[in-house]
C-alpha cells in the first residue's frame, strides 16, 4: 500500500489508478465501512500542557487507536464516518452501492464514492455520474459532496470545470453541521443540472472542429519546454508531447468522433489520468486520486483554452 494511503477499496477491478483491495460486488454502506477501514469515530478530547489546559482547543482523537488526527477550535464540530455513509444512503435511497472508499494519511481525509443511479448518453459516449462525498478529521479542509462524471468505455473522468453549473458543495465544520448536510441534498439537482449542462457543452465541442496544426500546438501550450530546460528535461517533455498526440490521432475509441474539441478533451484527460510520469513520486497514485474528484488541473486549463478559441 502506497505510503499516503491508509485503507482502501475498490469493486472488481483497480480503477483509481492501482490503490485498494478489490472486491467481487458493490457493497452496501454497513459492508462498505468496514472494507475501506473506516468503522471507527472520532472524540474530541481536551488538550494539556504541564501548566494547564490550552482553551479554545481540542485534539481529534479516533477511538480505536488512540490515533491524534489534528488540532482544532472547540467551535469544530465532527462529521463522523457514519454519518457521511447514512448522508449518501438517504440521499440516493435504499439499495445505493458504493464503488470505493478509504482513508488517507491515517485517517486524516476519508471518502467515498457512490454510482449514481442513471446513466447518460452524452455526444453518443455512455456518461455514468458518480457522487463523491470527502471529509476531513484534522481540521484541514471542510465537507465536500462532488460530481464526478466517468466516460465508461475507458474509465476516463471528465469532471471540466463549467462555469454555467457548479459540480461541488461544500460546508465547513462550525455551526449546525446536520443542518448543513441536511441542505446539502440539493447536490441532486446540482448533479443533474451539471450533467445537463456537460451534455450541451460536449455538442459544443463536438462542433469545434480542430486542424492537426491546431492540436499539436494546443499540446505544445500545455507542456511548454523553457528556454534555458536543459537536454534532458527538452527530451522528456518531448515524449510527453508524443503520448498526448498519440492519444488524439491513434486511440481506438475516438477513432469515429472526428477532429474537433471534443476528441482534444477526451485525449488530454486520458493523458493526464492515465499517462506514466517522467518521475514518480511516492505519493504520485494519491494524488493522482484527490484529482479525480477534486479537479485536473490540465483538463481544466485544455478546457478553458478550447473556450478562449471558439
Amino acid at each position: 500500500m502506497a505510503a499516503n494511503v491508509e485503507t482502501i477499496f475498490s469493486v472488481r477491478e483497480k480503477p483509481w489508478h492501482g490503490l485498494g483491495t478489490i472486491v467481487a460486488e458493490a457493497p452496501t454502506s454497513d459492508d462498505a465501512l468496514r472494507l475501506a477501514g473506516l468503522d471507527w469515530n472520532v472524540c474530541q478530547r481536551s488538550i494539556y500542557t504541564n501548566v494547564g489546559k490550552i482553551e479554545g482547543y481540542k485534539a481529534n482523537i479516533r477511538d480505536t487507536d488512540g490515533q491524534c488526527l489534528g488540532v482544532v477550535t472547540d467551535r469544530y464540530k465532527v462529521v463522523q464516518n457514519t454519518e457521511a455513509f447514512a448522508f449518501t444512503d438517504e440521499l440516493l435511497g435504499s439499495g445505493v452501492r458504493y464503488e470505493t472508499a478509504g482513508s488517507l494519511q491515517n485517517g486524516r481525509k476519508v471518502w467515498l464514492l457512490a454510482r449514481l443511479p442513471s446513466e447518460f448518453v452524452i455526444a453518443g459516449e455512455r456518461i455514468s455520474p458518480y457522487l463523491v462525498f470527502s471529509n476531513t478529521h484534522d481540521g484541514s479542509g471542510a465537507v465536500r459532496v462532488a460530481v464526478t462524471p466517468i466516460r465508461v468505455c475507458c474509465n476516463n473522468t471528465l469532471n471540466l470545470a463549467l462555469k454555467t453549473a457548479p459540480r461541488s458543495f461544500s460546508m465547513v465544520h462550525t455551526g449546525d453541521i446536520k443542518g448543513k448536510i441536511g441542505e446539502a441534498r440539493h447536490t441532486l439537482f446540482m448533479a443533474d443540472r451539471y450533467m445537463e449542462s456537460l451534455g450541451m457543452e460536449f455538442e459544443r465541442l463536438r462542433e469545434q472542429e480542430m486542424t492537426e496544426r491546431q492540436v499539436i500546438e494546443y499540446i505544445e501550450m500545455l507542456l511548454p519546454i523553457e528556454r534555458d530546460a536543459s537536454l534532458v528535461t527538452v527530451r522528456n517533455i518531448k515524449k510527453l508531447r508524443d503520448d498526448m498526440e498519440a492519444r488524439y490521432f491513434d486511440a481506438p475509441d475516438l477513432k469515429g468522433t472526428g477532429n474537433n474539441a471534443y476528441r482534444f478533451i477526451n485525449a488530454v484527460s486520458d493523458f493526464a489520468t492515465h499517462a506514466d510520469p517522467i518521475r514518480r513520486t511516492k505519493n504520485y497514485k494519491e494524488n493522482l486520486f484527490m484529482k479525480t474528484y477534486e479537479g485536473n488541473p490540465m483538463i481544466d486549463r485544455a478546457y478553458q483554452m478550447l473556450c478562449d478559441a471558439a
